[in-house]
This record gives structure tokens, C-alpha cells and sequence, in this order.
């Protein structure tokens, strides 16, 4: 993969090194290593089991209903709760785990757009449209309730944020302490080959704004209803 240009690099160390009265270093230059490092303990020692009691206490505070099932049920809990919302039109993403889990089914329906990049504007006039939209979790923070989207051409940011209701299905085995460990999951799969989509989003919840006396206003911006489906894979 191609990376970025610098312009104008030296010129500008330079001039710092200038200012400091020093020369300019040129080697052995490496990241500081902080001596205490509270980011990495947080929720450090907690179980699956204990990381996913942490997320649900915190949807109950970002106003996010959140369901568990297993493999085999899952196609009747996710048609139940797209039920309670008021069903489609429901608009999705082209993700190989909505077969691995056996949704094949539910991606059938007729109300059911699986989003595809030759389709162009069409995808998000129908997003636009849509009451539902689904998309699985890639990495899931348990301190602030957040799922985490590898966006790209096939799982595009538009299936999260444009339908008034958005469904996250969270496989278990996604659920880490917090913001610190998803950042060293995806230098982990960057160091190992993998290509992360260049846009990445963190979502927690419907979207809410508050004003100046802090009232408090759910859906202004983005989905009004957001409800999370984990599924036990672990």
C-alpha cells in the first residue's frame, strides 16, 4: 500500500531544531515510553463474560437496547427486533458473516437491500429511505458501549448512519476493555498483512445532541433507535 508524501520535512525540523538551540536529531529517534500507563489497565484483567456485563450496564446509559443469542437463533431474534422497529425497508452490507452466521434467509427478503458499489447513488437514496440498517461489529468497546465499523466500499458508513433505526450484530469474541485495545487490535492486523479500510467509525449509541442547560436530545443528527444483538460465538 502507498503511503502518503511529506512535503517540506526537513525544512520544517530544521527550523524547530533552530529554535531549541540545538542540532537536529538524525538517529535512534523512537516513541517515548511513558512510564505509567493507565490506558492499558482499564478493565484489564476482566472476562469475556465480565466485558460484556460492562456493556450492557453502559447501554442503558447511551440509551441503546442490546439483545443476546447464539448461532442458532439468531435469524428469529434479528427478524423479532426489525419486527418491533416496524420492519423495512432494511438496508445492509456485503459481509461474509451474514452467511457464516446463517442469515442467508434474511438477506433473501424482499425488503432488503445488500449495498453494492455499482449501484452509485442508489445505495444512498435507498439508505435514505430505509427504516432499518444492519452491519456486524468489527472490534466492540465494553467501557463506553461502542461498535467499531472497518467502513469501506462494500460496508459503507451510510448503512449506520442514515436509516431512522440501526442494528449492530456483535459477535462475543469482538468485545475488548476499551478505545486502547481496539487501536492495538488494528495496529495487530496492520503489522500482520491485513488492509483496514481507510475510513473507521466509532458509533455509541443513537445520535443525541444536548443544549446549553444540558436537556438532553435523542436522534437530532443520525439514528433515532439503535439496538445491539450479541451473539454468544465464545
Amino acid at each position: 500500500m502507498a503511503k502518503g508524501m511529506i512535503h517540506n520535512r526537513d525544512v520544517f525540523l530544521e527550523n524547530i531544531s533552530k529554535n531549541l538551540g540545538r542540532k537536529r536529531r538524525m538517529d535512534n529517534v523512537g516513541q517515548p515510553l511513558k512510564q505509567l500507563q493507565p490506558q492499558t489497565k482499564v478493565f484489564k484483567n476482566l472476562s469475556s463474560d465480565a466485558l460484556l456485563k460492562k456493556l450492557k450496564d453502559q447501554c442503558k446509559r447511551i440509551h441503546t437496547e442490546i439483545l443476546e443469542t447464539d448461532t442458532a437463533s439468531l435469524t428469529e431474534v434479528l427478524a423479532d427486533l426489525i419486527s418491533v422497529h416496524g420492519n423495512g425497508p432494511i438496508v445492509t452490507s456485503e459481509d461474509s458473516r451474514f452467511f457464516d452466521y446463517g442469515l442467508r434467509i434474511f438477506l433473501e427478503r424482499d425488503d432488503v437491500l445488500t449495498w453494492d458499489p455499482s449501484r452509485g447513488q442508489e445505495n444512498i437514496d435507498y439508505a435514505e429511505r430505509s427504516n432499518v440498517g444492519i452491519m456486524f461489529s468489527d472490534i466492540t468497546l465494553a467501557e463506553s458501549a461502542t461498535v467499531v465499523h472497518f467502513n469501506d466500499r462494500e460496508k459503507a458508513r451510510s448503512i449506520s448512519l442514515l436509516p431512522t433505526t440501526y442494528i449492530a450484530i456483535i459477535p462475543k469474541s469482538t468485545i475488548v476493555p476499551r478505545f486502547t485495545q481496539a487501536a492495538q487490535e488494528i495496529d495487530k492486523r496492520i503489522a500482520a498483512g491485513e488492509t483496514i479500510a481507510s475510513c473507521v467509525n466509532f458509533i455509541s449509541g443513537p445520535s443525541n445532541s444536548a443544549d446549553i442547560e444540558y436537556n438532553l436530545v435523542v436522534g437530532v443528527h443520525g439514528p433515532v433507535k439503535v439496538s445491539y444483538i450479541v451473539l454468544l460465538d465464545r
